[in-house]
């Protein structure tokens, strides 16, 4: 009977098991000439052969000459030296014979010192009268002169066994002489992607049911930034047969194997099987989340009596299948090279949201970092500012590539704990520089695509600058401010009683502070329909009807507060809508699902309808602010903000065409 499931493997089990079936010493020794070295490491002692310089050269442009012939030289009583007529450079190591007279030889920097001088004095400090210098201070011996091994001596050691070579380190190589070098050799990596719904990113625009394949793509430019060398193939269909003959033709030529998707238990997966036909699987199945469906084994040729090389089955998931190079394959093709890999760099961060997960698994969560504080300068805090780093986790989708792209870190939720707490102090693994994260601008809740707009400008305006956001909705955004969790908090709640827009939740959730409202834009709110509204849904209560699909936003969201208000005031019961329960977190998530089919309809933004083409009923109009406390008000980010959002041209040509918005307050302020 075959196995159909997938284990559960602890992590650090799962690390050993691989471990005792591969050789990860480095792989074998190569000869590659110096100017190609950058990036590669040594394979053992590098000795320089020529010493450098290697002769006594001139430091300046000047006059070679002999120091013992300036001694007694003072402004009072100045040495001249006739100048001699011979070529510069001729003398030194087999040169001519030293001058028996004092004299001085005009040189220029990098010249060879003539025989029998052992100093230069720079032309700036000799007056030159008629055929003499006068020299008015004395010269020691080989001052101003670079002497034949000052830098490198010929036999020394220049790098010892394991060292990764840089640019510099390359310049080292040929000033000392040394023209080719023993590196160890770049691990071989093959990448096959599997399953037939898979196509090419090449390939014309996908149809419903096909995947476009980037995990390959993905793959390669990490390895490569780790110094392996990478064949991806084209997708090969869910056929054991013909994924087992690809993996034969690429463990001929391999150091590792990597087969995308086919690593869970499914009727297409096939990539246990193939590896156990050829050798033996160690692991079907990592306690991590994403990820958990990962294959570590071995295998060979059929017939071949060479050792058995790793082959690693990776998740389809793109986020799973990232997490399962960095913690499977990225310390091997480092350790093929004789390397340690190196350490991120990490940070202590508050959590601003909390983050439940199953006990049990090792779950590492994708996170936005900003670093909050009274006042920022240069990116890091003042002194005696209380500032400290806040982590938002993103969206937790195995298959959300958003998620890896935007993030700036990630955070372990070991397997003892089942989540982790909003405030709890983290530790964050950082993706992207701390330079970087500390100075981003950190808007948590509710998302409006002008953010992005405005994250553009602030980043052409001022490269070290962005906008960092966080989508928690607008009532999670003000109790972020509240407790010091972001820099901004997006918001565009609805006061039922008085029709007013955020100012009475900031008043109620944050009580005897004092906050700042900056006017992002007013906004079309209404239905987002499917093209040519086949529904002929014309407003809210056309949502009742039987048959009508909606997709709303989640709790807390000002989408979700709005719709609630709307439905109360035409005394219709939101509980009848089927869907209502069904929640997305974002304008164009809702778009999405109904681009889709996935739904009929569902509250959002005009712009967010336009981007996907679809129809728009207008409901209401809204205004979005973004909210901040009097402490961030003199931040040079702040106000590089308020003056994009007061003027710049680009934004708001590009605010305006996006549909929906108005920006008749664009860049307003008030104080409560």
């Amino acid at each position: 009977m075959s196995k159909i499931y997938v284990e559960a493997t602890p992590l650090p089990q799962a690390c050993s098991r691989f471990a005792a079936l591969v050789d990860s010493r480095p792989l074998g020794a190569e000869e590659v000439a110096s100017e190609t070295t950058c990036g590669r490491v040594t394979a053992g002692l590098v000795l320089a052969e020529l010493s450098s310089p290697h002769y006594h050269a001139a430091a300046m442009d000047g006059y070679a000459l002999r120091a013992v012939d300036t001694y007694g030289a003072a402004e009072r009583t100045p040495v001249r030296l006739p100048v001699a007529g011979g070529v510069p450079g001729a003398g030194g190591a087999g040169g001519a014979e030293p001058p028996a007279a004092p004299t001085a030889i005009r040189i220029d920097t990098g010249d060879l010192l003539p025989a029998g001088c052992d100093a230069v004095v720079p032309l700036e400090d000799a007056i030159l009268v008629e055929a003499t210098i006068e020299l008015q201070a004395a010269l020691h011996p080989w001052q101003h002169v670079r002497v034949q091994g000052e830098d490198i001596v010929a036999g020394q050691v220049l790098f010892g066994q394991n060292h990764r070579l840089g640019p510099a380190d390359a310049g080292l190589l040929l000033a000392a002489g040394v023209r080719t070098i023993k590196v160890w050799r770049r691990p071989v990596v093959t990448f096959i992607p599997t399953g037939d719904e898979v196509v090419s990113p090449l390939a014309d625009r996908p149809r419903p049911g096909q995947i476009i394949e980037t995990n390959g793509t993905v793959a390669r430019l990490a390895l490569e930034s780790w110094g392996a060398t990478v064949h991806l193939l084209p997708p090969v269909p869910d056929d054991p047969r013909l994924i087992g003959e690809a993996l034969d033709r690429a463990l001929a030529t391999s150091d590792l194997v990597l087969i995308g998707a086919g690593s869970s238990a499914g009727r297409g997966d096939f990539t246990a099987r193939v590896i156990a036909e050829r050798g033996q699987v160690a692991v079907h199945g990592v306690a991590v989340r994403p990820g958990k469906p990962v294959v570590l084994g071995v295998a060979r040729l059929a017939g071949a009596a060479s050792l058995a090389k790793p082959v690693i089955g990776l998740p389809g998931y793109p986020v799973s299948s990232a997490l399962a190079l960095d913690l499977f394959v990225r310390p091997l093709i480092f350790a093929w090279q004789g390397q340690a890999p190196p350490e991120p760099e990490r940070l202590a961060a508050r959590l601003g949201r909390s983050i439940p997960s199953p006990i049990g698994v090792d779950e590492f969560v994708r996170v936005k970092v900003g670093l909050i504080g009274r006042a920022v300068a240069g990116g890091r805090a003042e002194a005696g500012d209380p500032a400290r780093h806040i982590a938002v986790p993103l969206p937790r989708g195995a298959g959300l590539l958003s998620a890896l792209s935007q993030a700036d870190g990630t955070v372990l939720v070991p397997a003892s704990r089942e989540g982790l707490d909003a405030g709890e102090t983290v530790t964050v693994t950082l993706i992207r520089p701390r330079a970087a994260i500390d100075r981003a601008l950190l808007v948590t809740g509710s998302h409006d695509l002008l953010l992005d707009l405005l994250s553009s400008r602030l980043a052409a305006r001022d490269p070290s600058l962005a906008l960092s956001t966080g989508r928690v909705g607008s009532t999670g955004g003000l109790l972020a401010l509240r407790d010091g969790l972001c820099h901004l908090a997006g918001t565009h709640l609805l006061d039922e009683e008085t029709g007013e827009y955020n100012a009475s939740w900031v008043r109620r959730l944050l009580p005897g502070r004092q906050v700042r409202l900056l006017t992002l834009a007013w906004r079309q709110q209404g239905l987002i329909l499917r093209p040519g509204n086949p529904k002929k849904i014309g407003g809210l209560e056309d949502l009742f009807r039987p048959g009508v699909v909606f997709i709303n936003r989640q709790r807390g969201s000002g989408t979700r507060v709005l719709l609630d208000y709307l439905l109360r005031r035409g005394g219709l019961k939101a509980t009848d809508i089927t869907g209502y329960d069904r929640e997305e977190g974002s304008h164009l998530g809702v778009a999405s699902a109904v681009a889709s089919g996935a739904a009929d309809a569902g509250l959002g933004l005009q712009a967010a309808a336009g981007a996907l083409g679809l129809e728009f009923v207008p409901v209401a109009e809204e205004r979005y602010d973004l909210a901040f406390l009097p402490e961030l008000d003199a931040d040079p980010r702040l106000v590089l903000l308020r003056e994009i959002l007061a003027g710049d041209p680009e934004f708001r040509g590009a605010a305006m065409s996006l549909g929906g918005y108005d920006l008749r307050d664009t860049g307003k302020e008030v104080t409560l």
